[in-house]
């Protein structure tokens, strides 16, 4: 993976049931290129990741709540999978409004397997070419996305995947992007 963070502060934002491979992995992946990764959730003192679906996983520490997070305290923006994560957060307004700052300052914003539903809440994925997880394909081709079935997409400085599987291609894409910085044509 090529791309200094050194200096960045990247916020993941997540609840109970985050997928937890996709909280991990990107994690050690932008903090191994030098950036300070900080999770911002909706729970204050920690949350309970899952693997899969069913599985609870490990507890991780909330770096900051989300009622207190502003989208100019962050480089960019992690957005993980997990259906309960995500279905969560979709419909918290202060999430979705931490989003669409990223969006707005055309900061980085990053999202895997089901965390584009929050990119669909928030109103920021018509005429984007995505990618996630197959089950929410029409809920974004509904929101006006262009779904596509790829390992990874990236859009103007939105990064999409699919699934855990795509982690390797997920991880070095959005430390490319977040290593560019702002991206000119990022639109809200």
């Amino acid at each position: 993976m090529t791309g200094n963070l050194n200096g960045h502060t990247i916020a993941f934002v997540a609840t109970n049931g985050v997928e937890q491979v996709e909280l991990t992995s990107p994690w050690e992946a932008v903090k191994n290129a030098g950036a300070t990764p900080v999770l911002v959730s909706d729970k204050k003192d920690s949350i309970t990741a899952m693997q899969g679906d069913w599985d609870h996983g490990d507890s991780f520490t909330v770096g900051r709540h989300i009622s207190e997070a502003k989208a100019e305290d962050f480089d960019s923006v992690v957005l993980p999978g997990g259906t309960l994560n995500a279905d969560t957060l979709r419909t918290n307004d202060d999430v979705l409004n931490f989003v669409r700052g990223f969006f707005s300052a055309k900061k980085p914003v990053a999202s895997i397997c089901h965390g584009p539903w929050l990119l669909i809440n928030a109103g920021v994925v018509e005429g984007r070419k995505v990618t996630s997880v197959d089950k929410i394909s029409i809920d974004l081709k509904n929101a006006g996305a262009n779904w596509v079935d790829q390992e990874v997409v990236v859009d103007n400085g939105l990064t999409t995947s699919r699934n855990p599987g795509d982690l390797d291609a997920f991880n070095a894409k959005l430390i490319e992007e977040a290593a560019e910085g702002k991206h000119r044509q990022q639109t809200a």
